[in-house]
């Protein structure tokens, strides 16, 4: 089990070796939101001026989203549950739920003040549920749910978890390059066990995200090597029907990449006509190193920066090749049909990559030098729910029974869990700049 905190009007409560939020007699929600350090430190609300992610759909290939939460009404789609033993909208573990609400909540209450908001309040969410129960285990077959998300419209997948089995060539991979064939964006987090960047993340094309934390810091459980971009994934606030108050605090790379794809969503909205390839060539220009001037991109941390949505949307920027900047995968390597065949599909795993290759498959080529601006900002990604040996070949992480699994929840010491950010702009102001300037995400 992953960290948690909770937050009330008396203080926090440890449960259990976790820490979950519980409901308050007062705005438990508002706290929540006040809480959400994201959405400060990229400006939210100046960005869905821009784009809101409206006519998007985003597949969370997870554990199932649970479509009655109040923050998450009227955002999610059917779906498709590929255990065989529920539905698309059943979420026992809580993780696809909290996934989603990242990407696409929209709060509720007066307003939707309350409560948990995506980055991307207008787009839709396809649950396709490839891991039920309380585990951290996924089918063998999960690239079945890839291909059924890629065929009923998504064009953004969320994968926050890792699967030592999803090496080049084989089934996880094949529909992972049939995905992008077919135009769609792949995001995967890293990995939380400080090894390198772990399978489907490594694999070419998939945008690798890596976590940051609420000064901009890079995130030291995060899997390092061929990185694209980095978002923030500690101390996410997110939903989770599996806690008495419905909401959790987390670490990991597994929110980061629901920002990331939070993001993706947001420029697929705005630039409709642009390829998968031009899209993540935009996400990677307009990223920084914020208070890292020593970096240079790529960055085997934090890839070509710190994601900015505001800049990538609003920034000049060439189109640029329609493959963009990251290594394609083979087109040898898709040629299976896209129509996944049952809910209960499932195979035997494939053999377990080695822990010299986890992070060698994803190349970023593209030319991208991170522009330092004062609109900087963000990410980092969580994976609270993780079992010890559930994180692949790096250091500290095994190959789960099924080849998939969250990554490895590294153990955290208990801290007071904050009703505000720590500062109006949601950020420290990076060394060297103005004052005036708190929000490193305002332009």
């Amino acid at each position: 089990m992953g960290f948690k905190q909770v937050l009330s009007t008396t203080g926090v409560v440890a449960l259990t070796g976790a820490v979950l939020l519980t409901s308050a007699p007062i705005a438990a929600a508002d706290q929540v939101r006040d809480a959400q350090w994201p959405l400060t430190a990229y400006d939210a609300a100046k960005v869905w001026k821009t784009s809101q992610g409206a006519g998007v759909t985003v597949a969370v290939v997870d554990s199932g989203v649970d479509a009655s939460l109040p923050d998450l009404t009227g955002q999610v789609l059917p779906g498709k549950d590929f255990t065989g033993q529920g539905s698309p909208h059943q979420d026992d573990n809580g993780h696809g739920t909290g996934m989603a609400s990242l990407i696409a909540g929209h709060g509720h209450g007066a307003d939707g003040s309350a409560g948990v908001k995506g980055l991307a309040p207008k787009a839709k969410i396809l649950p396709v549920r490839v891991s039920s129960g309380k585990s951290d285990k996924y089918i063998d077959d999960w690239g079945a749910g890839v291909r059924y998300a890629v065929d009923q419209g998504a064009s953004v997948i969320n994968l926050s978890f890792n699967d030592s089995s999803a090496y080049p060539g084989s089934k996880a991979a094949e529909a992972i390059a049939y995905a992008q064939e077919k135009g769609a964006v792949v995001v995967s987090g890293t990995g939380n066990d400080a090894g390198t960047v772990n399978y489907p993340a490594a694999l070419p094309g998939v945008v690798a995200v890596s976590a940051v934390d609420q000064d901009l810091n890079f995130w030291s459980k995060s899997n390092t090597g061929n990185v694209t971009v980095a978002a923030p994934g500690v101390r996410t606030p997110q939903a989770d029907p599996t806690s008495s108050s419905g909401y959790v605090v987390a670490d990991g790379t597994s929110g980061s990449t629901a920002y990331i794809s939070a993001i993706v969503a947001l420029l697929r909205s705005k630039y409709p006509d642009l390829t998968a390839g031009q899209i993540i060539n935009r996400l990677v220009k307009s990223a920084s190193f914020v208070n890292y001037k020593d970096k240079k991109a790529p960055d085997k941390e934090l890839g070509y920066g710190i994601a900015r949505p505001g800049t990538a949307l609003t920034m000049d920027i060439p189109k640029g090749p329609k493959e963009g900047p990251l290594a394609q995968a083979s087109p040898s390597t898709s040629t299976n049909s896209g129509t996944a065949s049952g809910d209960n599909e499932s195979t035997s795993a494939a053999k377990e990559k080695s822990d010299s290759s986890s992070g060698s498959t994803l190349l970023i080529v593209g030319i991208a030098a991170a522009v330092i601006v004062i609109g900087i900002v963000f990410a980092v990604i969580r994976s609270r729910r993780n079992g010890s040996g559930n994180g692949g070949p790096g250091p500290g992480g095994g190959t789960p029974s099924h080849g998939a699994g969250y990554p490895p929840q590294p153990p955290t010491s208990y801290q007071q869990y904050p009703n505000t950010p720590p500062n109006p702009g949601g950020y420290p102001t990076p060394p060297g700049q103005p004052p005036q300037h708190h929000n490193p995400y305002a332009q």
